[in-house]
């Protein structure tokens, strides 16, 4: 399996954990409980997992520096597509979202969207690095012989 084709169908899957917890929120009425947003957490570590898990079983591949590189673009590209979908939820859905994030202990007053969107790309490209070297302690000693059987 191209290494391309895991990072797209894993980063699709930690975007639609997101955007359906993220639904799931506003339908539930807790979107406004900032606290919660970092169940996200979960989702991009689930995916950069499975990420890494896939390309070392059916790939074969057991390099440290590959399977970082392999999570990281997961995370990344989940992170754009997020963010893609933040812009259009706020320009063309949603315009007071802008004010529920102001009012959470986190961003603080006077955001626009491209301060958020500037601070989600930096926050999402840190965590990225961050899990794939998390998950990668565990998959530094997994050898492709020890996958084979699996």
């Amino acid at each position: 399996m191209a290494s391309n084709k895991i990072i797209f169908n894993n980063a699709l899957l930690i975007f639609a954990g997101i955007v359906g917890f993220f639904l799931l929120m506003k339908i539930l009425g807790l979107d406004n409980v900032s606290e919660l947003r970092f169940l996200n957490f979960a989702f991009v570590l689930w995916g950069i997992n499975r990420a890494i898990k896939t390309n070392i079983i059916k790939n074969h591949e057991s390099l440290y520096f590959s399977n970082f590189l392999l999570g990281v673009g997961t995370s990344i590209v989940a992170v754009a597509l997020t963010i893609i979908s933040l812009i259009i939820y706020v320009d063309f859905i949603d315009p007071k979202f802008m004010t529920v994030l102001e009012q959470s202990s986190f961003w603080g007053q006077n955001l626009s969207l491209p301060l958020v969107v500037f601070a989600l790309a930096i926050e999402g490209v840190a965590s990225s690095v961050i899990c794939s070297f998390i998950l990668m302690q565990y998959y530094k000693n997994y050898k492709v012989s020890n996958t084979l059987a699996v």
